[in-house]
C-alpha cells in the first residue's frame, strides 16, 4: 500500500525522529563527517546494530511516489535469482538485475526456488518476503514496475602475488 504523499522536506529516516541540538568539539565533528558529510547520519551509524529495529527479510522503502525493495543480503539470492545485491549502510541491500530481466522473471525465479528443497530457513524467509512484496505490488493495481539503472562501482583488485615453490636462500 503506497504511503500518502507528504508536503515539504522528505523524511531522512524511516523510523520516527526529532531534531536535537548538540555541542561537540570541532575535532569530533571533523572525524564524524570525514566519511559521511551529514553529521546526523554519521552519528546514527555509530549506534550499535543491536539497538536498531529488527528489519524484515524484505520490505518496501518509500521515497515520495517511488519505492524500492530492501532485503537482508544473502549470496543464495544472488546465485539462484541471478541478481546482484547492492549493500546499504544499514546492513540491508537493494536488488539489482540486468536490463534483460524483468520483475516477472524475478518473481518466477523466486517461486521456483521457494518450491525447491535447496533453501535454508533464513534464505526461504528472504525469498518468500521478496515474493510477497512483488505480488502485493503487482496485484494492488496502484503501482507499476519501472526498471531504472543504478551506478555500481566494482573494485578491481590487483592480482595476488603467487608464492613460488622455491624460496630464496
Amino acid at each position: 500500500m503506497p504511503q500518502p504523499s507528504r508536503r515539504g522536506r522528505p523524511r531522512k529516516y524511516a523510523s520516527p525522529s526529532r531534531a536535537v541540538t548538540l555541542t561537540l568539539p570541532e575535532h569530533v565533528i571533523e572525524t564524524l563527517t570525514a566519511g559521511e558529510p551529514d553529521l546526523s547520519r554519521a552519528i546514527v551509524r555509530l549506534t550499535p546494530a543491536s539497538t536498531k529495529r529488527a528489519a524484515r527479510p524484505a520490505e518496501l522503502c518509500h521515497f515520495g511516489s517511488h519505492a524500492v525493495i530492501l532485503v537482508s543480503p544473502t549470496r543464495t539470492l544472488e546465485k539462484l535469482a541471478g541478481v546482484e545485491l547492492v549493500p546499504l549502510p544499514d546492513g540491508r541491500a537493494l536488488i539489482a538485475f540486468p536490463p534483460s530481466r524483468t520483475a516477472a522473471d524475478l518473481e518466477l525465479l523466486l517461486e521456483d526456488a521457494v518450491d525447491g528443497p535447496a533453501l535454508t530457513r533464513a534464505d526461504r524467509s528472504i525469498f518468500e518476503s521478496v515474493l510477497e512484496v512483488i505480488r502485493e505490488a503487482r496485484r494492488s493495481g496502484e503501482v507499476s514496475f519501472v526498471q531504472r539503472s543504478i551506478i555500481v562501482f566494482e573494485t578491481r583488485r590487483p592480482p595476488t602475488p603467487r608464492k613460488s615453490a622455491k624460496s630464496p636462500v
